[in-house]
């Protein structure tokens, strides 16, 4: 543990319902705050932060005057809608107060799973980022039910762990970390300090409900460890009240469970890449580019590329191939086949004036892009 925090660059936070309303009672802004001050203080350190945060249910059920939590899904949806305000402009204030901006940023799943939508997000998150804004997440739970049906956040959290290819994902709960068994009714159950994540011996482990405030437990933020794991990214599963926990663990001290993942960030990233996603089409390029790809480790620029082939989405996974035919590499379209055709051969300069708007320099980031 002392190596993996104390190494990641940057890391997503989570921070569940119960920590954040302390218990249903509204937002909790003494612990916010603290949250906050500690995230300064890691961008200070040269770290880039995400903030994941549940808590707009709790709190829109506190200003709308309910006792329990209802079953409903408008109702639930409602409350979420009210509660939201509630809870950007506590992050706001606390962040403000440390001289940090902040980001609302209200997702689905659904916006992590179309690759248009995922590039779109990945390059909003990653533009907040390079202007030292600490973006905060939340479910878009007034038009969704992901995190009403499934859990506090925690899935959510390890899915933006993937988009941002972080080092780390930190989940902060109510609970120390995992045990081997319940040990409130196990008194041999013995304490989790590092584990691999994957391991399906921990979901055993981890079995049983969340709080009454949110909807998690210990078994959905096993679950999201692995999720993270798979781009390379380790998971701290710690009691979000440690006297500055997000600090301590980013100078190497052991708190809470770690989830170590097995396959080093990069690695991983170029294995989905390259056995899971289907190609779209084509497009054929110089052998400058060819070049600049293989031997510098570029991007792929448009002023490289002689021919689009094929009817491919912004998104889409495409080939990339030489003059003589020859598979160079695969990886995410920035522009639609259409738009392709439009700016091939031209500097990257130019692409907005050839179509009115520039996604991105570059028709394939290199972090997104797997040589052959």
């Amino acid at each position: 543990m002392n190596e993996v925090l104390k190494n990641a660059r940057r890391i997503v936070v989570k921070v569940g319902s119960s920590l954040v309303t302390n218990e249903g009672r509204g937002v909790d802004a003494e612990a916010i705050g603290t949250w906050c001050r500690q995230m300064a203080a890691l961008a200070a350190d040269g770290r880039e932060v995400i903030m994941v945060s549940s808590g707009a249910i709790a709190e829109g059920m506190k200003r709308l005057g309910w006792a329990t939590r209802p079953k409903e899904l408008h109702e639930l949806q409602a409350a979420a809608a009210v509660g939201q305000m509630g809870l950007a402009q506590m992050y706001e204030t606390k962040l403000r107060e440390h001289g940090m901006g902040s980001a609302q940023v209200l997702l689905t799943h659904a916006d992590l799973a179309d690759r248009e939508r995922y590039l779109n997000a990945r390059s909003t998150l990653l533009t907040l980022l390079s202007h030292k804004v600490v973006p905060v997440i939340n479910e878009n739970d007034t038009v969704v039910t992901d995190e009403i049906k499934f859990g506090d956040n925690d899935t959510l959290g390890a899915l933006v762990a993937n988009l941002v290819e972080a080092d780390a994902l930190v989940i902060l709960t109510d609970q120390k970390g995992l045990y081997s068994a319940d040990p409130r009714k196990d008194p041999t159950a013995r304490f989790i300090d590092v584990c691999t994540a994957g391991d399906p011996a921990l979901e055993q482990m981890a079995g049983g409900a969340g709080s009454g405030v949110g909807t998690g437990g210990m078994i959905t933020k096993v679950i999201a460890a692995r999720r993270a794991a798979g781009s390379g990214a380790s998971t701290v599963i710690a009691w979000g009240r440690e006297p500055d926990v997000l600090v301590r663990l980013t100078q190497g001290e052991s708190i809470g469970s770690l989830f170590m993942a097995a396959t080093a960030k990069l690695t991983a990233r170029k294995q989905w890449m390259a056995d899971h996603l289907q190609l779209r089409g084509t497009v054929v390029i110089d052998d400058g580019a060819v070049v600049k790809l293989r031997d510098e480790g570029k991007s792929l620029l448009p002023i490289g590329m002689v021919e689009v082939i094929g009817d491919f989405h912004r998104g889409d996974v495409i080939a990339v191939r030489s003059l003589r035919g020859e598979h160079v590499a695969r990886g995410l379209a920035n522009y639609a086949s259409g738009e392709a055709r439009l700016i091939a051969r031209k500097p990257s300069s130019e692409i907005g004036a050839v179509l009115g708007f520039t996604n991105e320099p570059e028709m394939i980031h290199r972090d997104n892009l797997v040589l052959a």
